[in-house]
Order: structure tokens, then C-alpha cells, then sequence
């Protein structure tokens, strides 16, 4: 009796022992641990973005791109499986567990916020409006009454224009003709310089480019519309994105303050912009 009594107490000690030990579920088998195990990570993207993302001989180049194998480093030996999808269906996808995390230029705006969880900003998102560079008549947001305004379905840009109509139909005008919208935005820029449209709500910081591109094709009104915003990456928001997305800020604040970020910028953008170093609790929009 002694000894199975003994012997219970040898197996209970044993037992709190290996639960000290051992790791909680949540700390060892969350989506970042898994990724480490598994060594691959999904990346949901859409590569009709430049100079964010865009396809080049084959391959997925851009600002984001290269920040993101910048923020990877941690991740040596992970395989990277990057889909490149419409714009569209990237967060839809990203709810239906088809990647792990959405590296792709995205607003953050309260909506959003509300339901997934942001990295860091890496750019500025604040929405601009693109003319042909033969357009007289539009000077500033008020001349854009009764005009037809094009940009992409789902995106913080769509909720700009509309904002804009309503602000504009507010101060007594006719607001916009029409918000056209497309799924993807090379196809307003072409619709644009034919004529079909009279503008484009797009973010300044993929303006610049396109007019070096482009050279006497367009011009940029000199107001923007909208707040001021920013551009960050998405993940799921829940306990099991948690370390995933702590990984994809940490590695975004260190190329911000190390200069990484504006070394970037210039890169693809031809200029810099001021990034906020940490989340944004409260967007504008």
C-alpha cells in the first residue's frame, strides 16, 4: 500500500513537471510557430500595383517586395509561396485561411480596423487625382462636378471619390457624373487617357511614378481628397496571427529607423515620404 502510494506520488510529481516544462498550446502552435515547422509561409498579394507590386520577367517586384524580404530575415530558410490575385479577393481570402498574411498595398481605414489586424504603416495612402495632362478645366476638388471619376472597386480610393460626391452635392453642386470603378487601376489609367474618363482617385504615392513613366500622357490636380492615411500589410486578427504580425511590424519599425525605408523609397518612387514608426490606433477614414 505504501509503495502504490508512493509510486502515485512519483507519477503525479512527473506529470506537474512535464506540464512546467512544456510550452502551452497557444505559445508553440500558433500560425508563426507553424510557419517555423512547417518552413513556408503563404503571402497573398496583387502584383498590378507598381511600384508596390507588379510582375517583371516572371517575377513578383516592387517597394513591397523588397521590404518584405527585408522583414523576412527572421524567417531565413521559409519558404516564401507569394499568390497573386485581384485586389478584390485578397481580404476575403485571407478570412477563408487561403494565405497567412496580405503583403500588398492596403489603406487602413476604421472599417478594416475593426475586423483584421495591420502591421505598421509602410506608406503614405493619401488619394490624389490624376488628369490628363491637356485638361484645363480641373484645377481643384470642386472643378470635378459632373465629371466622371474612375478608380478601383474595393479600395480606400472608391470610399475618397464617394466622399468627395457627397461633400461636393453638400456645398450645393452637381457632385460627380459617375465613380467608375475598375479591377484594376492600369485600366482607368488607359480609360483616363482616351478620354472615357475625366479623372482617376489614386494614391500619390503610385502617381509619381506613373507620370515618370508616362511622361506629358497626365498630370496631378494639386489638392488631394481625403484625410491624410497610410498604407500597411493585413493579417487575420486573433491570438494565433498575434506573433506573426508582432514579426511584420518589428521588422517594418527597424527599416524605418534604420533608414532601409527611405533607401526604398527612393528606389521606387523617386522620393521619400514620412511614415508614422508605430500603428495607428485611430485612422482618419
Amino acid at each position: 500500500m505504501l509503495r502504490s502510494f508512493r509510486t502515485l506520488l512519483l507519477s503525479l510529481a512527473g506529470a506537474c513537471a512535464v506540464l512546467v516544462s512544456t510550452p502551452s498550446w497557444s505559445e508553440s502552435n500558433d500560425l508563426l510557430s507553424r510557419i517555423r515547422t512547417n518552413g513556408q509561409i503563404t503571402i497573398g498579394t496583387e502584383a498590378r500595383y507598381a511600384p508596390f507590386e507588379y510582375i517583371e520577367n516572371g517575377k513578383i517586384v516592387g517597394y513591397d517586395a523588397d521590404l518584405m524580404q527585408y522583414v523576412l530575415k527572421p524567417l531565413q530558410g521559409v519558404k516564401v509561396d507569394q499568390l497573386d490575385l485581384p485586389f478584390q479577393g485578397l481580404l476575403p481570402g485571407l478570412d477563408a485561411k487561403r494565405f497567412d498574411i496580405v503583403v500588398t498595398a492596403v489603406t487602413i481605414n476604421k472599417e478594416r480596423l475593426e475586423h483584421f489586424a495591420f502591421t505598421f504603416p509602410v506608406a503614405d495612402a493619401t488619394t490624389g487625382v490624376l488628369l490628363r495632362s491637356n485638361e484645363p478645366s480641373i484645377k481643384k476638388p470642386e472643378d470635378l462636378n459632373g465629371k466622371i471619376v474612375g478608380t478601383q472597386a474595393g479600395t480606400a480610393q472608391l470610399q475618397a471619390a464617394i466622399a468627395l460626391d457627397q461633400k461636393l452635392k453638400a456645398a450645393g453642386g452637381s457632385g460627380l457624373k459617375e465613380i467608375r470603378q475598375y479591377v484594376a487601376f492600369d485600366e482607368a489609367y488607359a480609360d483616363l487617357a482616351v478620354g472615357r474618363l475625366d479623372a482617376v482617385a489614386q494614391s500619390l504615392a503610385n502617381l509619381g511614378p506613373l507620370m515618370k513613366s508616362r511622361p506629358g500622357v497626365f498630370a496631378i490636380m494639386p489638392e488631394t481628397i481625403g484625410p491624410k492615411t497610410y498604407f500597411a500589410w493585413v493579417a487575420r486578427k486573433d491570438a494565433d496571427s498575434a506573433a506573426l504580425v508582432k514579426l511584420f511590424s518589428d521588422g517594418i519599425a527597424r527599416a524605418n529607423r534604420d533608414g532601409t525605408m527611405k533607401q526604398l523609397q527612393l528606389k521606387w518612387f523617386g522620393t521619400t515620404m514620412d511614415v508614422p514608426a508605430q500603428a495607428l490606433t485611430a485612422p482618419a477614414m
